[in-house]
């Protein structure tokens, strides 16, 4: 009789502490979705969700955080990083060097820096396939990171800018195929999609141009026929996985944007038809700014990168920001993307100030990392916002960012999914 007591005790006790919330007394709140910045309002946390948002200052049986001198926001997504890599010099050798375990450890670093910058959320595209193992170690709380849609392994064509043997000598270089995501033709194409989904991908990458960063001499021609990416488009329907499409050159992207992908990545050298196309097909752009910033920036040292990549960097980083105006202006959908691994994790929020210097609004590019990164996720109705309902990603900074768009940089408050990661 006394166990069962004590059972019953300890359960009731568990019962109390789990239906105990969260009350955040903030200063500022961000209204992603009506665009507008609300005064001393309260977030009510339960559990992993936000049960209400209210005027005022209120509190009940649960925690009181203290934010009033904050300006609070939904946690960010960032759509375009490669959670396994980081620049260096000798980034090009790690692939003979480095073994799964050291990538994953690695990896959970460059996860934690990213989510104690304010990205709650984050689209993978592309790496080993320890991005997989990392998205499941996340999502059962083996470790700290933000949640993760990850493509696994990019899809490319023989020589094209995602074959892994791309510089290899020719005993090293082998003949990749579907499973290690090269195709060259239509049923390769479907297969590689399986092999994708087998491997527990959520999206899938293709590389639909050549690219700045893979050892071969072009970074722009187009790397797929359209019926290769139709196929790709058609089986990733098949198994409801998405295709976001790396592209520099023009042809490559109007290609996949016909072909029915929903993202199109750098879109470096896009045209003015390729703009309008877009938005016709309600395709989603991906700018990238950052990582065209950083690798003209690191093509000027020598050594930086290997000598056939020096001269893409230089003609293909510079463009980025002239293509974003000219897509905003058109009216281009737009979703927050940096291609962070390129240049250092944790810097993701850089993006902001470059998109407001190319013309969007402070709003618009918070925005653009919140609701319209959630279209495109088909989560709109659990991130993305600070609502009743959804996720309780909530991120904090000391300064209003319409005013100050670089304030973004400094986080000093991050939850995920009702749990405090850091706290000033």
């Amino acid at each position: 009789m006394r166990i069962t007591l004590l059972s019953l005790a300890l359960a009731l006790l568990s019962n109390i502490a789990f239906a105990q919330k969260t009350y955040l007394h903030v200063g500022k709140l961000v209204d992603t979705k009506n665009g507008k910045v609300l005064n001393e309002q309260t977030i009510i946390v339960s559990g992993d969700e936000i049960e209400d948002v209210i005027d005022g200052y209120e509190s009940g049986a649960g925690k009181v955080i203290d934010l009033k001198d904050k300006v609070v926001l939904p946690g960010f997504a960032d759509l375009h990083v490669h959670i396994e890599t980081e620049t260096s010099p000798t980034r090009y050798l790690e692939g003979f060097t480095l073994n799964e375990a050291d990538i994953a450890y690695k990896a959970q670093e460059l996860a934690l820096r990213t989510l104690n910058a304010g990205f709650t959320t984050i689209r993978d595209l592309g790496g080993s396939g320890v991005n997989v193992s990392l998205r499941n170690a996340i999502n059962t709380g083996k470790v700290l990171g933000p949640r993760i849609f990850t493509a696994e392994k990019a899809i490319g064509t023989t020589g094209g800018h995602a074959d892994p043997t791309n510089g290899y000598r020719k005993d090293l270089m082998g003949d990749p195929g579907p499973k290690e995501g090269v195709v060259n033709n239509v049923d390769d194409a479907r297969k590689a999609v399986r092999q994708r989904y087998k491997n527990g991908a959520d999206w899938i990458k293709i590389t639909a141009t050549g690219g700045v960063l893979s050892v071969a001499k072009n970074g722009q021609n187009p790397q797929f026929t359209e019926e290769e990416i139709e196929a790709i488009v058609t089986t990733g329907k098949d198994y409801d996985l998405q295709v976001a499409a790396h592209a520099h050159g023009d042809e490559g992207m109007q290609r996949a944007v016909r072909a029915g992908v929903k993202t199109i990545e750098h879109g470096t050298l896009m045209s003015e038809e390729t703009a309008d196309l877009m938005k016709k097909h309600n395709t989603y752009y991906i700018p990238t700014l950052s990582a065209g910033k950083y690798v003209a920036e690191k093509a000027k040292i020598k050594d930086y990168y290997p000598a056939v990549i020096v001269p893409k960097a230089l003609e293909i980083g510079p463009q980025l920001q002239k293509t974003f105006a000219m897509a905003y202006n058109k009216g281009v959908n737009i979703a927050f993307g940096t291609d962070a691994g390129v240049f250092p994790h944790g810097e993701n929020a850089k993006e902001f100030g470059y998109m407001v210097e190319a013309g969007m609004t402070p709003m618009e590019a918070i925005q653009s990392a919140t609701i319209e990164t959630a279209k495109v996720l088909k989560a709109e109705e659990a991130l993305g916002q600070l609502a009743a309902g959804f996720k309780a990603d909530i991120i904090a900074v000391d300064e209003d960012p319409l005013q100050n768009i670089n304030t973004l940089n400094e986080v000093t408050f991050v939850m995920k999914a009702g749990e405090v990661v850091i706290k000033e």
